[in-house]
């Protein structure tokens, strides 16, 4: 299988899906990636930083 050209969902930018990367995301039962690997690694950023607190809002426990 040859090499995509897909298009970020993101930035609009293209980008290539490799072969290596197809066949990956095959085995392992993934569908095609919407972004580009730069827009990718911002949201996963932006996930990992962004809040904590265990989902119940980010701010200060409050200790009885």
């Amino acid at each position: 299988m040859p090499d995509k050209s897909l298009t970020c969902a993101d930035c609009g930018n293209e980008y290539v899906f490799t072969e290596g990367e197809q066949e990956y995301y095959q085995e392992r039962g993934f569908t095609e990636p919407k972004r580009c690997k730069a827009c990718r690694d911002s949201r996963k950023r932006n996930r990992e930083g962004g809040g904590g607190g265990g989902g119940y809002g980010g701010g200060p426990q409050r200790r009885y």
